[in-house]
């Protein structure tokens, strides 16, 4: 199962598709979003999400009790309405941060939260879609991103069982094709024993999707972990770093650690190699180390082999331990000396 996210093919035979999500981490400054822009492809991402909406196409600006945040890393905007409007990307930015991603060799695609987003996203000829977890049961967007016919990357992190195969069949029932699903989490951070990596390789068999994580657990072992488990699409949060305070940053990779995350990934999948029981070439010259026949005190020609001057030992140059039990009892035809391989041929 392969689709293309712009000039990059992504599925299952395929180095895993590493994303970089800028989210609110530009902190409303134009400036440091492109500064993010360019760390993101420093350091090795193969795309850059944004999200677009804004505080009014997400929420209402309500002070009822249902429109409240609760406890928690963003309490302190009070309103979900004012969290968004300090989080969203103004949507003037989108074309020149479309631009600085292309120019740098980065795919550049965007999480749309309405259907406005999506025809403000066609405009600008995004490559592909990104449903975020809370928009999983929003029918009227996945009916609207569906009808675009661009690959769509969904994130289950709010999800039950039922809300994907819904999810799916109408996103397909609407003329979608390519889709992969996220194994998420929607807890920040996300704790290391909730984030149930096995789900990715299933996600693979129950639905014929492509699968990935949208990890928002610290550091960089569990994306390398989903990797390991098929996991093809990688997303994190991406932020400077240093003393940068933005909503999402204090779970986010830095520069250096998401540098980090794509070498290791890169490794991990230089080393998945191929189903192989040969001895690899670089091992072949350790095979001294394995054991073989040798003479381990003087035998002269006529004399019988016993356990008291033939041994298995190292290197495995001599004849196979396998026939230590034929070769004892055996007379040999001419002497033989400490150290000498035992071969069949000295035997009578």
């Amino acid at each position: 199962m392969n689709f293309r996210i712009g000039d990059v093919s992504v599925g299952s035979d395929q180095p895993c598709f590493i994303v970089a999500e800028m989210s609110g981490n530009h902190g409303g400054n134009f400036d440091r979003a492109i500064e993010i822009v360019r760390a993101a492809a420093e350091s090795g991402a193969n795309a850059l999400k944004l999200q677009t909406y804004t505080a009014d196409t997400i929420t209402l600006k309500s002070d009822l009790p249902d429109f409240q945040l609760p406890s928690g890393p963003w309490e302190s905007h009070r309103r979900m309405w004012d969290l968004y409007d300090v989080a969203h990307t103004p949507w003037e930015w989108h074309e020149p941060i479309y631009a600085e991603a292309q120019r740098l060799g980065l795919e550049v695609f965007s999480s749309p939260f309405d259907e406005s987003a999506v025809d403000f996203l066609e405009s600008l000829g995004t490559p592909a879609y990104k449903i975020a977890s809370p928009e999983i049961n929003h029918i009227p967007l996945l009916r609207r991103v569906a009808k675009t016919g661009k690959p769509i990357i969904l994130s289950t992190g709010l999800a039950r069982l039922y809300d994907i195969e819904l999810a799916l069949s109408t996103l397909r029932n609407n003329g979608a094709e390519n889709i992969a699903l996220l194994k998420c989490t929607t807890a920040y951070p996300a704790p290391f024993n909730e984030m149930n990596l096995l789900t990715i390789p299933d996600m693979v068999q129950r639905f014929e999707v492509i699968s990935g994580l949208s990890d928002h657990s610290m550091g960089t072992a569990v994306s390398v972990a989903a990797v390991a488990l098929g996991a093809n699409i990688i997303e994190k949060h991406f932020t400077l770093g240093g003393d940068e305070n933005t909503v999402d940053s204090f779970f986010s990779n830095d520069k250096q650690e998401f540098a980090r995350l794509v070498a290791d990934i890169r490794t991990v999948e230089q080393a998945f190699g191929r189903i192989n029981y040969d001895v690899s070439r670089s091992a072949q010259a350790n095979l001294r180390g394995m054991r073989s026949i040798y003479i381990s005190a003087p035998v002269s020609a006529g004399e019988k082999l016993s356990s008291a001057n033939v041994r298995c030992v190292r290197p495995a140059f001599g004849l196979h331990p396998q026939h230590y039990d034929e070769v004892l009892g055996r007379v040999v035809k001419r002497n033989l000396s400490v150290g000498e391989r035992l071969q069949l041929e000295d035997l009578e």
